[in-house]
């Protein structure tokens, strides 16, 4: 291993923090112009001409620290962008996104996802039991096992040791989830010229960090909704954008339950972020049919139908309502109550703090539901 030394600077510590806000308001533009990195950079510009928010670096600078640390790279074809964003860039906006909600959390425990169940899993209850085949040797209790052992026999001399003296640490079962996270991209989450939409797509890119890094035995599936519905990778999630389109929740709902139909886990999920009431559907002949007008029972119905199906398939539904207009709450308490679900109405600021909030307390409170 090589070790270069330089000369200390007492503003360096300063100069790296600085370095790393600048990196994440970087983070939140690219959220926001749906990940064009031409457009993020002329917004800072833009910023540090009003603000000076680089201080003594210049622009190009920026961007050479930008490429420095991999987050964005020179567009080499000659057409299109100046520059692209990087696999790497494209992580670090899921992590700012998740260290930005995180920060707005109470502490608790977030490691696993702990039920009120005892079983596998790694936290000790305080309690022993006898051990079985498949317990880790780390949860033996050697005080009571020799104990035991000693007051079986009763001799030091032929000290001997059988499967029944053994006691082990009871520990807290964890459980595994599958979550489909629902984005409304119709053309209300930026109408009127409020911005729905970023916060939106930060919870989703934060939620996705949160479960490959945290829980990776969790599954997550992302899709987007408007006149249809579709799946996205996590990796496309900077880079969606809000269409011309209506509002189809029950086409969402159905590739949900879809998708959800083909994992094993017994715990299943959908949280639905939308600020609108469902505006449109498929007819069974393929036609979109919509009505952007009140809330139309024929589509209203059928969407209340798949949150139905949903809770006879034991798949919970989460609502997440980014606004609160009385139709529109009427609507969602609708919903919640055919799926037996749960539903949130709360600010832009909110909504992250709200979605990670109940996904991490989430299987604790769906195990003691089923136990009462």
């Amino acid at each position: 291993m090589i070790i270069q030394y330089s000369e200390w600077a007492d503003d360096f510590l300063s100069n790296q923090e600085r370095l790393e806000q600048l990196f994440r308001l970087f983070s939140y533009l690219l959220t926001k112009t749906s990940g064009d990195v031409d457009e993020a950079l002329e917004w800072m510009s833009r910023i540090d001409e009003e603000y000076n928010i680089l201080g003594d670096m210049t622009m190009e600078q920026f961007i050479d620290e930008l490429k420095k640390a991999g987050l964005i790279r020179e567009n080499e074809g000659g057409r299109g962008p100046d520059y692209d964003l990087t696999r790497k860039g494209a992580q670090r906006i899921r992590q700012d996104a998740l260290r930005e909600i995180f920060t707005t959390l109470k502490k608790s425990g977030t490691g696993q996802h702990e039920t009120p169940y005892t079983g596998s899993g790694v936290e000790r209850t305080g309690d022993l039991r006898e051990y079985e085949f498949g317990d880790q040797t780390a949860n033996i209790d050697s005080t009571s096992t020799l104990s035991n052992a000693l007051k079986r026999d009763g001799d030091l001399a032929n000290f001997s040791l059988v499967e029944d003296d053994i006691r082990v640490h009871e520990t807290e079962h964890t459980t595994n989830v599958a979550t489909v996270l629902m984005l409304d991209i119709s053309h209300s989450m930026i109408l009127y010229g409020e911005d729905r939409i970023t916060p939106a797509k930060q919870v989703a890119l934060a939620l996705s960090e949160l479960i490959t890094t945290r829980f990776p035995k969790d599954r997550l599936h992302v899709l987007l909704f408007g006149d249809e519905a579709r799946e996205v990778n996590i990796h496309e999630l900077p880079f969606v954008s809000v269409g011309p389109f209506h509002t189809n929740t029950r086409a969402g709902i159905q590739l949900a339950r879809q998708l959800l139909k083909r994992k094993g886990n017994a715990n299943k999920q959908i949280f639905m972020v939308t600020d609108g009431k469902p505006s449109a559907i498929f007819e069974d002949t393929g036609r979109l049919y919509k009505n952007s007008f009140g809330l139309d029972p024929r589509i209203v119905n059928k969407t209340l139908d798949e949150a139905v199906a949903c809770r006879r398939e034991g798949i919970t539904i989460t609502t997440f309502m980014v606004a609160q207009d009385p139709y529109l709450v009427n609507f969602v308490e609708e919903l919640t109550k055919a799926n037996h679900g749960r539903a949130y109405y709360s600010g832009l600021n909110q909504l992250g703090e709200t979605v990670f909030v109940d996904y991490i307390r989430n299987r604790r409170k769906k195990f003691m539901d089923r136990r009462r």
